[in-house]
């Protein structure tokens, strides 16, 4: 006789969800109890249409109650249960019925594929739950939240024995952000299982969820503590065991306990030495201690690591594109771009959606001095054969300031207002302005893009001295009631006269630097240096202090690097900076002055005695210092064995290095 399985859930406002749970177990399942906590939407009418037998249950902010309440209601040998917003993997329904029919297993834990992050970009998180068992009278969950029934079962059945389903999976999809911030989670279980520690204050279990909650609510330093007493004499078999650990570990790193968070890997990893978790957590603590070769061992060691077992919960990437990324990291602090290239690329090629490496891919070809080239070296690499492949790379040159390039590929990416706004921009850019202007002038006025395509219009005109387009379209911005940073940078064009313009001192805060720095990012790119330094000139001082650095790199992305020195001096005249120094040390080894690119050197070595490429060009700087006396001294003394000797020698080792 076949067995058969009772669904049992507790659902409310599913609605958006609950078809698609109820679809996966469709013909699999003998009967759907749904147990209704007070839905205000669609949910208890699909819950109907399914078939359902559905049944209100008042909400006393306890989840075992009402799960048990479903049990109550259960005729099956099996319960399932399921939440609203989960479902079961079409491979999953194969083996179901089989999983049911084996007499000697009390209970299953099923592997669950946890949906984490955002619309569009998401990833997967598996772990081990508890959610297959015999129905018997006598098995009640218990615990107001993160119920549990597993216990119950050995409690009442010490003989019970569990196994894990293989090849049941089931898909969840509720810690997605969106749906997490919808729901408000995080604050709803806070005070949940607040209130059953204090009445299960020694509970084990309740102190790991607790902790885990902390942790998801940013509290890292309290969650930290909590999971340590969680963790104390434990017993190592416990199937969380690998998870506290891990979560041990990352909430002692964001809370900045970088070496009790180095400690608490090293220990976990004597448990379980094949947790590519750790190695990885591991890898990144070491390298915030700027530790690079031992980091670049543990992120080794993580992509060493064979598949990892599901009660392992194992964040996605660490045996691939995560630790990649952070090995061409390592790389880069040592200025190896050929390593940090490969790395990036393997990082891509394990998963073409992480941005993050593509960003860093871009930045070390350098669009914005050698386009061609970067388009060149991408497009061998890269797939860029879709609309959304199109917009992505159109939008990451975008942010680089790569404007022609940008228009490539925004140029081959699905129509959208805000794909408009920026081709409309890039056009600009690169004075097609005819185009351009066609373009904005596509925006009507309920349109939420409708001021920005006006500044740009004011922008397109400003650029061609056409005053009086500019002033009427000042006065349209003005009457929308801008911001007053927004209105005070919008009014510098009116103020230009283009004969030594005398700018106000203004001082903006950080919406009204953005705009202002954009500004002159964009006409940095157009070669208008004189435009540049009138928006520049017309902030105070004050103003620009902590701007400095970010300014003098818009003038280096765009190769005018002289241009940059002003900007890095006055930064240093009030704060010592050894990134300000490897600036200028840079600039001045560019233009062959090496006494003055020493100086600098040196002195972002005594500011920052751990950052290996200020050493690297130092280094560099003596070898090619070496180089040129020696090739002065050869011309002095051309006879001279000893300075031809010293000469092959420097020659020799040159070859070797390179």
């Amino acid at each position: 006789m076949t067995a058969k399985i009772s669904l049992c859930m507790i659902v409310k406002n599913e609605g958006q969800t609950l078809s698609r749970c109820l679809n996966s177990v469709s013909g699999l399942v003998h009967e759907i109890i749904i147990v209704d906590t007070g839905s205000t939407d669609s949910t208890c009418d699909i819950a109907r249409q399914n078939g359902a037998i559905l049944h209100h249950f008042p909400w006393n902010d306890n989840f075992s109650d009402a799960r048990n309440a479903s049990l109550e209601l259960a005729q099956g040998d099996w319960i399932l249960f399921l939440d609203g917003d989960e479902e079961i993997s079409s491979e999953g329904r194969e083996v179901l019925s089989q999983l049911v029919e084996n007499k000697t297993v009390e209970g299953y834990f099923v592997t669950i594929m946890n949906h984490l992050g955002k619309e569009g970009w998401i990833e997967t998180v598996p772990d081990l739950v508890f959610r297959l068992f015999r129905n018997k009278k006598e098995y009640h969950f218990r615990g107001a939240i993160h119920e549990q029934i597993a216990d119950v079962i050995i409690e009442k059945n010490p003989q019970a024995r569990y196994q894990v389903a293989e090849g049941l999976i089931l898909i969840h999809h509720g810690y997605l952000d969106e749906v997490i911030k919808e729901k408000d989670k995080k604050l709803r279980n806070l005070t949940l299982i607040e209130r059953e520690l204090a009445q299960n204050p020694t509970n084990q279990l309740l102190q790991y969820h607790y902790g885990v909650e902390l942790f998801r609510a940013e509290r890292y330093a309290d969650a930290a503590a909590v999971l340590i007493k969680s963790a104390n004499d434990l017993d190592p078999n416990t199937i969380y065991l690998p998870k506290l650990l891990r979560y041990i570990v990352i909430a002692q790193h964001s809370s900045g306990q970088l070496q009790e968070a180095l400690h608490s890997a090293t220990h976990g990893l004597k448990f379980f030495p094949n947790y590519a978790d750790l190695y990885y957590y591991t890898g990144l603590i070491l390298l915030d201690l700027k530790h690079y070769s031992q980091a670049q061992n543990a992120f080794l060691q993580a992509l060493s690591m064979p598949e990892q077992p599901p009660q392992y919960a194992s964040f996605g990437g660490v045996r691939g594109f995560r630790s990649y990324y952070y090995l061409a990291q390592i790389a880069e602090s040592f200025l190896d771009e050929e390593e940090a290239l490969k790395y990036y690329l393997y990082s891509l090629r394990d998963n073409p959606n992480f941005t993050h490496a593509l960003e860093s891919l871009v930045s070390i070809l350098k669009p914005t001095k050698e386009p061609e080239y970067a388009m060149e070296c991408l497009e061998k690499v890269c797939d860029f054969c879709t609309p959304s492949a199109n917009r992505l790379m159109g939008d990451i040159y975008f942010r680089h300031g790569a404007y022609g390039l940008a228009l490539k590929y925004l140029d081959q990416a699905e129509d959208a207002f805000d794909i408009k706004l920026r081709k409309a921009i890039c056009l600009i850019q690169e004075r097609r302005f005819f185009e351009a202007l066609r373009l904005l002038e596509d925006f009507p006025p309920e349109s939420p893009e409708y001021p920005i395509a006006t500044v740009n219009r004011l922008f397109y005109f400003w650029i061609q001295d056409k005053s009086r387009k500019v002033r009427t379209l000042w006065q349209e911005l003005h009457a929308f009631g801008l911001a007053p940073d927004t209105e005070n940078v919008i009014s510098l064009f009116l103020a230009y006269s283009g004969e030594n313009t005398a700018a106000p001192q203004l001082i903006l805060g950080p919406e009204g630097m953005l705009l202002l720095l954009d500004i002159v990012q964009r006409l940095i790119a157009m070669r208008e240096f004189k435009r540049a330094m009138y928006f520049l000139h017309s902030l105070h001082p004050h103003c620009m202090n902590e701007y400095y650095l970010k300014i003098a790199q818009l003038w280096i992305n765009y190769g005018e690097e002289s241009r940059a020195i002003p900007f890095l001096q006055s930064f240093l005249r009030t704060t010592p900076s050894a990134e300000a120094h490897f600036q200028l040390a840079e600039i001045h080894f560019q233009l062959e002055q090496l006494a003055e690119a020493e100086k600098h050197y040196k002195a972002a070595v005594d500011l920052d005695q751990k950052t290996p490429r200020y050493y690297i060009r130092l280094i560099n700087l003596y070898s090619v210092w070496r180089r040129n006396i020696l090739k002065e001294a050869l011309e002095k003394y051309p006879e001279s064995d000893v300075f031809k000797k010293l000469s092959e020698e420097v020659s020799s080792n040159h070859e070797r290095a390179d």
